[in-house]
């Protein structure tokens, strides 16, 4: 005996639910139907137009092969297996309900806070604007900032630790995707009264590779553009872990240091600190925001990035 519909329809097709089941706008508007007695009242419930929901009503008894709702100038009855399918629908409108009330919660909870990772140099001079800018924009997430070199961001984000990173160093670590937010300079800097402080010309890449110099910790993506661009270091004079660090020592005048431009604007403004003039190597470099490859920022992290990129 073949499975064919009440209204002389063919077979039912086997399938993937999604083909088998009635979306939940059609369940919906049989609910209306059996509630209200009219296809008219259910249709201008749900914002339709009576067409639309008589041609909705036809294509879900198509794809059932029942008739769920027999029509006449009266209003409208649902059939036997109407009343059925009618039964079977609200409980799936229900669970659809308490997924929707579920999948708000989850999204309350995402927005409800921000976990940042940022390298050292973005995570002093930039983020704190950005920060602001996004707290008038959700006055209600709470932030969390975790400043530590290039290497320690990655750790951050790649161990769901972080919800957004930024860093500094030439490449993106292995597990992220990216995007330029911002350009930077590094700078050779010292105290006036250091011998560099004074002299006239520029100093030579190569003397500046050959120099003992206070610098970041490896790892940094301040040390990693250096290193880079100069094809290797001395050892380093003081090797410290924070860009406020390097320039308290440079400016105590223990020695050269090479700190981002953003860093030392009011040093140098204030003869704290000179800029020491560099011939032969470009210190250019990309500031990022990264976060784990696939998984684009969503909620808060995805305003923050949009507010660094503004």
């Amino acid at each position: 005996m073949s499975n064919t519909d009440e209204q002389g329809g063919g077979p039912a097709v086997a399938g993937s639910l999604a083909h088998r089941v009635p979306d939940l706008g059609a369940l919906e508007l049989l609910l209306a139907v059996a509630r209200l007695g009219s296809l008219g009242g259910a249709a201008r419930e749900l914002g339709v137009t009576q067409p639309a929901a008589s041609s909705r009503i036809r294509s879900m008894e198509r794809q059932l092969g029942v008739a769920l709702v027999d029509r006449s100038p009266r209003g409208s009855r649902l059939t036997d297996a109407g009343a059925l399918v009618t039964d079977w629908a609200r409980r799936i409108v229900e669970a659809a309900e308490a997924f929707d009330v579920g999948a708000q919660a989850l999204r309350d909870r995402r927005d409800s806070r921000l976990r940042v990772a940022a390298s050292m140099t973005i995570a002093e001079y930039l983020l704190p604007g950005w920060l602001l800018a996004l707290r008038a924009q959700r006055p209600d997430t709470a932030v969390s900032l975790h400043a530590g070199n290039s290497t320690v961001v990655a750790e951050r984000l790649l161990s769901d630790e972080a919800d957004l990173g930024f860093v500094e160093g030439l490449t993106v670590p292995t597990g992220l995707d990216s995007v330029v937010i911002a350009h930077d300079r590094l700078i050779v800097v010292t105290a006036p009264g250091h011998a560099w402080g004074r002299r006239r010309r520029p100093v030579a890449a190569e003397e500046l590779a050959s120099t003992p110099l206070i610098l970041r910790e490896k790892g940094s993506g301040t040390r990693q553009v250096l290193d880079a661009a100069l094809g290797g270091l001395a050892r380093p004079l003081i090797e410290l872990s924070s860009t406020t660090a390097v320039k308290a020592a440079a400016v105590s005048g223990a020695g050269p240091a090479v700190l981002s431009e953003l860093a030392v604007g009011e040093e140098l403004a204030m003869r704290r600190l000179v800029r020491v003039p560099v011939d032969g190597v470009a210190l250019a470099r990309d500031l990022r925001a990264v976060w784990p490859t696939g998984h684009r920022p969503t909620g808060p992290a995805r305003d923050l990035l949009a507010l660094t990129r503004g």
